[in-house]
């Protein structure tokens, strides 16, 4: 398929993507940006379209991967997207700022808890927040794992019980 024929065929296309476009995100500006980042993509990888199969579900895998991608990447960056007609939120003067003051005695606090542990609880405790598996901790300690999930679990309890203060009351 020459380039312009394969140009003829996503602009006939394009009036039944729309709608899948306006389907994913919910908002025209949207989906006229999806639509073109399909089309760009599509066009810059033509020639990976096996000639003879369905340009039109090519089209869409495109598009639902695109969209996929991109709201992905928004979820990541942790981006809060204000939907309202008037931009409330992002015009509302309710800004908190924590100082983090806080988080240092809370993490003091939880340290010196721990420490205060047997080791026989500590070390397993310990050895799974740094992310090791309950078999992992069984092989290593030498000790079966329903001894590794108990002891955890006894260290759960004391840290727990030494912690009472940032219990939330509602």
């Amino acid at each position: 398929m020459t380039t312009l024929e394969f140009s003829y065929s996503l602009n006939k296309l394009s009036s039944s993507l729309k709608p899948f476009a306006l389907k994913l995100t919910r908002d025209l500006d949207d989906a006229n940006d999806l639509m073109q980042d399909t089309y760009v993509k599509a066009f810059s990888n033509r020639d990976k379209f096996a000639e003879g199969t369905n340009l039109k579900a090519w089209l869409y895998t495109i598009m639902k991967n695109t969209f996929i991608t991109n709201y992905q990447r928004m979820v990541r960056r942790g981006t809060f997207v204000d939907t309202t007609e008037n931009l409330h939120y992002l015009n509302s003067g309710n800004v908190e700022i924590e100082n983090g003051v806080f988080g240092n005695f809370t993490m003091a606090d939880i340290n010196r808890a721990i420490e205060k542990l047997d080791s026989t609880y500590k070390t397993p405790f310990m050895m799974y927040f740094q992310g090791f598996k309950y078999n992992e901790i069984a092989e290593n300690l030498r000790i079966p794992i329903g001894t590794v999930k108990n002891r955890i679990h006894i260290a759960r309890k004391l840290l727990k019980g030494d912690l009472v203060m940032y219990t939330h009351k509602n």
